[in-house]
Formats: structure tokens, C-alpha cells, sequence
């Protein structure tokens, strides 16, 4: 088994906030995240697949057509956006680096399905020491 992983980069805005909770309870559990006026993180997306090399190519998969899936289905829906306001695959989650992790996985995972090979982890960073990783349901 092999396993390739391509890196991906998005700015992004968000705010953590449920609204079922008073201001004092949102700020208790979410600090400085619940701020009114949103905040901001330079995302890493690590995007890795596994799989065995095709014989005619050597690739489990093609970096350019890998690096265009992650571009069109996601990075082009995140960039420089509101994830609580703007990400259609966010509306009504809340907007950790959790819940993003498991909705890039849902819009990644059926368009890297390849012969011989699929979606094996999302690795997703939203500060150089804060990260969290994926590998499916």
C-alpha cells in the first residue's frame, strides 16, 4: 500500500458560537473564537490517498488531477470566505476545525475514488500547533 498526499493552502474566516447558549456560556467554552467579529487562520490541508501504483504510470493517482479535485470542490469554496456564512457544505455546522475536516472529507472522497485507490486521510491544520485528522467514517 502507498500512500500520497498533496498540500493545499486556504484563508478563512469563522466564529464558534451556538446559539443555544447564552453570551456568557459562549465565551466560557469558546474564549476569544466566539468573537462577534469573526476571526481568521491560514489553513493547511493535507489531502492523502492510498492505493496501488498503476502499472502503465507508476501513480496511484495524478498530483495535477489530485491538486484540481481539492481545488474545485474545496479550496475554491474556502478560500478567503466566511466558513459560518459563505461555504454552502457548512450551512447549519458548527464551524470547528473538526466539522471541517469531516465536510472536506464528504466533498474529496467520491471524486478521489479511483481504481486503484481512495481517500485514505484529511489532515487539517488551523494554526502551525493546532491540527486535526480524518480518515472517514
Amino acid at each position: 500500500m502507498i500512500y500520497l498526499t498533496r498540500k493545499e493552502h486556504f484563508n478563512a474566516a469563522h466564529k464558534l458560537w451556538n446559539p443555544n447558549w447564552s453570551e456568557a456560556k459562549n465565551q466560557e467554552v469558546f474564549g476569544k473564537c466566539a468573537n462577534h467579529n469573526w476571526h481568521g487562520h491560514n489553513f493547511d490541508l493535507y489531502v492523502t490517498v492510498k492505493g496501488t501504483p498503476d502499472p502503465d504510470t507508476g501513480f496511484i493517482m495524478d498530483l495535477k488531477k489530485m491538486s484540481t479535485i481539492i481545488q474545485q470542490y474545496v479550496t475554491d469554496k474556502l478560500d478567503h470566505m466566511n466558513l459560518n456564512v459563505d461555504v454552502d457544505f457548512m450551512k447549519g455546522k458548527m464551524a470547528s476545525t473538526e466539522n471541517l475536516a469531516m465536510a472536506i472529507w464528504e466533498q474529496l472522497a467520491p471524486h478521489l475514488k479511483q481504481p486503484n485507490c481512495e481517500l485514505h486521510c484529511i489532515k487539517l491544520y488551523e494554526t502551525e500547533r493546532n491540527f486535526v485528522e480524518f480518515y472517514g467514517l
